[in-house]
């Protein structure tokens, strides 16, 4: 049953707690009880390890790409599938009771795995927020956005059903920081989080 297994296997990838992990081993304690207590880049930050969050981020994002590209060499034809369960499976981790983190770079890894042109526009929008503004989730989410507008002005119809139910994804995840962001409290990276 590939499409079965093309699921599992990326939801066993996704739900590699990278953030929970690096964060316990290099001593910066339980990043469930951190900040957010998500999962992902942005709260490992919260613990004043630059290094733990970078290495987070790459290996959330290096996640999200095996998926697709184990499954494109293993089961082909079901990588959109393998992309689902990673996204999923990072969001909803079997090792953390189905809680994790919000997506943004598994969703770039899956990106760079299914069409690489998607994901320079991608990462693109990323930075740039981030640069500009300073604010995680807007960044994420704008570039989450992003993923489906790109894959159909490039001609990649086929992506954008999964992108867009993964982007839409990402904005449920973030809908606390919504709500902040509506009321004007949304933190700054490296200013507390409010």
């Amino acid at each position: 049953m590939p499409p079965l297994a093309a699921l599992l296997l990326g939801y066993l990838l996704g739900s590699i707690p990278f953030g929970v992990l690096l964060t316990r081993m290099g001593g910066a304690g339980d990043l469930r009880q951190i900040g957010s207590g998500n999962t992902g880049a942005t709260n490992v930050l919260r613990t004043g390890r630059k290094g733990l969050a970078a290495a987070t981020l790459l290996l959330d994002l290096a996640k999200g790409w095996a998926a697709v590209v184990i499954a494109s060499a293993l089961l082909p034809g079901n990588e959109q599938l393998a992309a689902a369960g990673a996204f999923v499976g990072h969001c909803h981790s079997v090792w953390l009771r189905f809680h994790g983190g919000k997506g943004v770079a598994t969703l770039m890894g899956i990106v760079l795995a299914l069409h690489w042109p998607l994901a320079l526009v991608y990462a693109i929008v990323w930075i740039g927020l981030l640069a500009l503004l300073r604010i995680s989730s807007v960044a994420g989410l704008v570039a989450a956005a992003s993923a489906p507008v790109a894959a159909a002005v490039l001609g990649e119809f086929d992506l954008v059903p999964l992108l867009l139910s993964l982007a839409l994804l990402v904005l449920w995840k973030h809908r606390e920081n919504v709500g902040r962001l509506i009321e004007g409290t949304e933190p700054r990276i490296g200013t507390p989080r409010g």
